[in-house]
């Protein structure tokens, strides 16, 4: 019986999916979105920001909003709501350690431009082959 579901999202249409899917398949279940915002680093875009703050849960969380505030439209419009979780890291392995504690993962398989397939989409690929719990992917 699958009783705790984590679901990684970025901002993108498959990440979207797969929360859908999650609400469908697992209604039963407490599902948790968890976004990760990149390692710090004076060369990666938003992450940047990160490298520069004082207070880095401020700046994530901050990060972090637009696609939390998302997950949780679309919660409510399955009448459901979902928990929060905010991760500052390297993606495929924040959410490979996070597997741990969820029964299931249901990733979306890539994002929408192709900087986001090539980044994503190994990051799918990272959680398929490493994830301590079964993981569906959705495309």
């Amino acid at each position: 019986m699958v009783s705790r579901v984590l679901v990684p999202m970025d901002n993108s249409e498959m990440a979207e999916r797969a929360l859908r899917h999650a609400l469908e398949t697992y209604s039963g279940a407490e599902i948790t979105v968890m976004h990760v915002v990149g390692e710090p680093s004076g060369m990666m875009g938003k992450a940047a920001k990160l490298a520069l703050a004082d207070d880095l849960k401020t700046v994530a969380d901050e990060l972090a909003s637009d696609v939390l505030s998302r997950a949780e439209s679309i919660a409510e419009e399955y009448d459901a709501e979902v928990d929060t979780s905010i991760e500052v890291g390297h993606p495929g392995r924040a959410i490979v350690n996070q597997a741990e504690d969820f029964d299931m993962v249901v990733i979306g398989t890539h994002g929408g431009s192709l900087s986001d397939r090539l980044l994503v989409g190994d990051v799918a690929r990272r959680v398929f082959r490493r994830s301590p719990a079964p993981v569906t992917v959705i495309r």
